[in-house]
């Protein structure tokens, strides 16, 4: 069981989120705070795997929050759920000590996934944010070199390491259009199941850690442009 404390200012933000989470069976909400301070003051009576954390708070912020927190709570992980979806922002939580990031307009499969990563202690990226480091880091990479060769000079597709079926390569490029499992669903005529099982399937054959990684795997094999 992933015990998790909800700390955002918003009560009826930790509301929703709580509710939606009940329904996950392997997911404990054991608590709620609404700023870093009584965060850190609940921690210290109350144990968690996962704290889920909003950036903007009164009292004591998400970055000053983070770093206490990695400091005397060393084995509770940290997933940030915001609205602030800023590269400085990122990078800034993620050197505090945060192991995710999640922009609060995900959709709760991508939000439960998030949690399940990064309580294993792995780090998660949601595909929003994933999909524009990775775009702003290919710019950078091309405008460094105006003489160097395009960054993906393979063909749109090829059959690569995987193979992947027709269904599962539609579904790929709309992830890569930053759609989510069910603006996917909508636009393929599918259930959002269908799609969610589709995305596993090829998460699985592709070995990729997170949907970031996903794309640059696609990306380098030729798969999407």
């Amino acid at each position: 069981m992933i015990r998790v404390i909800l700390a955002d200012d918003h009560a009826i933000l930790r509301d929703g989120i709580r509710a939606i989470l009940s329904h996950e069976p392997d997911i404990q909400v054991v608590g709620e705070a609404g700023n870093g301070q009584a965060l850190l003051e609940l921690l210290a009576t109350q144990p968690a795997d996962l704290v889920l954390l909003d950036v903007s708070m009164p009292v004591l912020d998400g970055f000053a929050t983070t770093s206490a927190l990695r400091a005397q709570f060393p084995g509770v992980h940290v997933l940030v759920l915001s609205m602030l979806d800023q590269e400085s922002c990122v990078y800034r939580m993620m050197q505090a000590g945060a192991l995710g990031y999640v922009l609060k307009n995900a959709d709760i499969t991508e939000i439960t996934y998030a949690i399940r990563t990064v309580a294993a202690g792995r780090p998660f990226l949601c595909t929003e944010i994933g999909l524009s480091l990775l775009r702003r880091a290919t710019q950078r990479q091309v405008g460094a070199n105006e003489t160097a060769e395009p960054a993906y000079t393979i063909p749109l597709y090829r059959s690569g390491p995987v193979e992947l079926s027709v269904r599962e390569m539609e579904v790929l490029k709309l992830i890569a259009e930053g759609l989510t499992n069910a603006e996917i669903a909508d636009q393929l005529f599918a259930s959002k199941r269908t799609i969610e099982t589709h995305r596993q399937n090829i998460i699985e054959k592709t070995q990729a850690k997170n949907t970031a990684a996903l794309i640059r795997y696609a990306m380098l094999h030729g798969l999407i442009e």
